[in-house]
């Protein structure tokens, strides 16, 4: 694979002078980026896949919901529908795509639609009659014919843009200068006790501009494993034979969370469509063990495996530090945009 990726080179420098034409015409104005009225907040990444977008976004939810109507507009990926949907009752992980259909069963209060079309996504979010204060778009820092309000970029800590190439010799969607739009980067995944000596190796590394802020942040695992039919504490399994189900982009902190030596592992692509061969293929291997999933594969796995096996295991995002400025600079935009104070 990495050989192949070195071919390839030509055809990233190719790739690479397209998204960079595209993006000059769009910060010059020859193609046309829509605003609106409401604060809208895209969250995304420059590489593919694997930053912790969901969790930053549910960080935002919990944030501002309490004050604020919110929805959150995805397009959806790899969902069985098409044009805009907003989230129901009806709604499956088939017709939203998985992460929408997790934000829509976590947070019920909030609305959750998915359109290819960001610009035709927020024109039907604001023509309904309960339309949202502020709209927060998961992962479209690369969709330009929306101007958001408020960009943050996100970056893994073992896989920081600057150390890597366009795609479809690295993983970057553009160029490495895209990161310019951000309003703020936050370094994700980071180990729990980052020093800040290697925080400030990468303040030096990232090169930010003065109006750009940087954060740091980590993944938390719940130590509680939630199903369908009861809870247990993740140390009540720990020494328990189960089997660990993962179809994420980098599933391999999970893994080494919730691993004892007797575990067994199955690994899937991120989105991965669960086929019945699949299906059959846990069952077997799990046989009696506690089957742990991801929030994210629970919701494509619930209704297919057994409820009284099947757990998942949720994560948030937490900041090192800072975090209070952090949650500033986001309410302080929102209540500076038009028409935004908070509920009364």
């Amino acid at each position: 694979m990495i050989l192949l990726r070195k071919i390839l080179f030509p055809f990233a420098i190719l790739y690479g002078l397209i998204t960079a034409i595209r993006n000059w015409f769009y910060d010059k104005g020859f193609l046309k980026s829509h605003s609106f009225s409401v604060p809208v907040i895209a969250v995304g990444n420059l590489s593919v896949g694997g930053t912790g977008k969901t969790p930053q976004i549910e960080y935002l939810i919990r944030l501002l919901s309490p004050n604020y109507k919110i929805a959150v507009l995805s397009r959806g990926y790899k969902r069985k529908s098409s044009g805009f949907l907003l989230a129901e009752y009806s709604s499956t992980a088939e017709s939203l795509g998985d992460e929408p259909f997790q934000l829509h069963q976590k947070f019920p209060t909030i609305q959750v639609a998915v359109d290819a079309n960001r610009k035709n996504g927020i024109e039907r979010l604001l023509a309904l009659e309960n339309k949202p204060d502020i709209i927060l778009l998961d992962d479209a820092f690369q969709h330009r014919k929306v101007k958001a309000g408020f960009y943050i970029l996100l970056t893994a800590y073992n896989d920081l843009y600057p150390d890597d190439f366009i795609l479809p010799t690295g993983n970057l969607r553009e160029s490495r200068s895209g990161a310019k739009r951000a309003n703020i980067v936050v370094v994700t995944k980071c180990p729990p006790t980052l020093p800040e000596a290697d925080q400030n190796q990468i303040r030096k590394k990232l090169n930010l501009s003065e109006h750009q802020q940087l954060y740091f942040s980590s993944i938390q695992y719940d130590e509680i494993l939630y199903s369908e039919t009861e809870n247990r504490t993740v140390a009540s399994l720990l020494n328990t034979d189960k089997l660990l189900v993962a179809g994420i982009a980098k599933p391999k902190p999970f893994f080494s969370h919730l691993q004892d030596g007797n575990d067994e592992e199955l690994e899937f692509p991120d989105h991965h469509d669960f086929t019945e061969s699949d299906i059959q293929t846990i069952q077997k291997k799990s046989k009696n063990k506690p089957i742990i999933t991801t929030e994210k594969d629970f919701v494509r796995l619930k209704g297919k495996v057994n409820s009284a096996q099947l757990f998942y295991l949720p994560i948030q995002s937490i900041f090192l530090s800072n975090g209070e400025n952090f949650n500033q600079q986001i309410n302080n935009y929102v209540e500076q945009s038009t028409g935004n104070r908070p509920i009364s």
